[in-house]
């Protein structure tokens, strides 16, 4: 299973880290850093499926413990922010109330401002990242039951002091902060480092250097052992229906079915396209063997019938004199278009006997005067006009 985890900032100018964590092998599967929160965007397809976790400053939520009265109800709880309105320097109006984990009569909460989380939660929804969880960065730093934890993220320094406390800021103050915080303490602080930060300033402390790791994949470990979340009562996200799921896939399926259907159709119509132009094509076909082979009759394998019509003409004809004539005879028909209808050859005499077809008479004395003039002797016989054209016969035997 794997997440993507961003963590998102006080405002849209400045830089968001990203991460997508595979849980199942505990391993980086990518990660890097977007110049600014309007870059989101480009985040979708990298989350396709995957569930999101958002981070937020910790300077920007505060966190606090409230001691409730015995059995205490969800009518107290929903009191809390009165209970809280002496201690805030805000208008309670302006702020959010979060619940965290509750032990015995004291009650987690996180306090942060309306504006903020309606800022987070718009940029989330404007790069169509479908994020169900919002958490407090602090709140993904280990947690140590024997003391403090310390990790650096860019410029930014994230202290989380116990199960519910925390704070986060730049280095510069951060640190004079932590040191004064255990110049009070009375026992030595354990603070477990997670940076490559110098704590050698910090008074009374016993710092223990834990293995440096991407500060982006710590967090992404420890928020999705997390179960606090800012998104709850009027920020709470809906969690995707099977319905909206259903309408997803069925519109996928939808859009496939059309494009077979259409490739279908595509292919039909390119079926009969060509099966329109073999018609033609076989027609042709026919219309010029029916003038080279009047006789020829039916037949079922053109190539055969064909070959075996010249073969019988080499035979009735001396060898291939025929074939030999009509060669010879090629440039006549051309020039003057005529058109032979039927053709017979004599072997006993070596004479060609033609019908032909011409538009005109003067067709069929070009014809007769170019044959001639390739060597030929060429006897006209009956000539016939025909709607078609003229019709006539020839005889047509070598001059050799």
């Amino acid at each position: 299973m794997e997440q993507l985890i961003v963590r998102l900032n006080s405002d849209d100018k400045t830089p968001v880290s990203w991460l997508v964590w595979s849980s199942s092998e505990s391993d980086v599967i990518a990660s890097g850093v977007l110049p600014d929160a309007s870059h989101l965007n480009t985040l979708k397809e990298r989350a396709g499926q995957r569930a999101i976790i958002a981070l937020v400053p910790g300077s920007d939520v505060l966190l606090k413990w409230v001691t409730l009265p015995p059995k205490a109800n969800r009518k107290v709880i929903n009191a809390i922010p009165f209970m809280l309105e002496d201690e805030l320097s805000e208008d309670i109006a302006d702020l959010f109330f979060a619940t965290g984990p509750r032990h015995g009569d004291r009650q987690a909460v996180a306090i942060v401002k309306h504006d903020k989380v309606r800022l987070w939660q718009a940029q989330l929804d404007a790069a169509g990242l479908y994020c169900e969880q919002l958490l407090p960065d602090v709140l993904a730093v280990p947690h140590h039951q024997d003391g403090m934890s310390l990790l650096t993220l860019s410029d930014q320094v994230l202290v989380r002091e116990d199960e519910w406390k925390g704070f986060q800021g730049e280095a510069d103050w951060v640190v004079p902060a932590l040191a004064h915080a255990t110049k009070q303490s009375e026992t030595k602080v354990v603070i477990n480092n997670y940076s490559d930060l110098s704590l050698h300033d910090v008074p009374n402390t016993e710092v223990v250097s834990q293995t440096l790791e991407l500060p982006m994949a710590v967090l992404a470990k420890h928020a999705l052992s997390a179960s606090f979340n800012l998104f709850q009562n009027e920020y709470k996200v809906r969690k995707k229906s099977s319905s909206t799921l259903w309408t997803q896939w069925r519109l996928a399926a939808g859009l496939a079915a059309l494009a077979l259907v259409l490739t279908l159709v595509d292919k039909t119509l390119t079926l009969y396209s060509l099966e329109e132009r073999n018609s033609v094509l076989k027609a042709q076909i026919d219309t010029q063997v029916n003038a080279g082979f009047p006789n020829m009759g039916a037949y079922r394998d053109l190539r055969r019938k064909v070959s075996s019509e010249l073969a019988k003409l080499e035979q009735s004809g001396g060898g291939s004199s025929m074939l030999v004539m009509m060669s010879q005879l090629q440039p006549a028909f051309a020039l003057s278009k005529v058109k032979p209808q039927l053709l017979r050859f004599d072997q006993g005499r070596g004479e060609l006997r033609i019908q032909a077809l011409a538009s005109n008479f003067e067709a069929l004395e070009q014809f007769k005067n170019q044959a001639e003039q390739s060597g030929f002797i060429v006897e006209q016989g009956a000539i016939n006009n025909r709607p078609e054209g003229v019709v006539g016969s020839l005889s047509i035997r070598s001059g050799a």
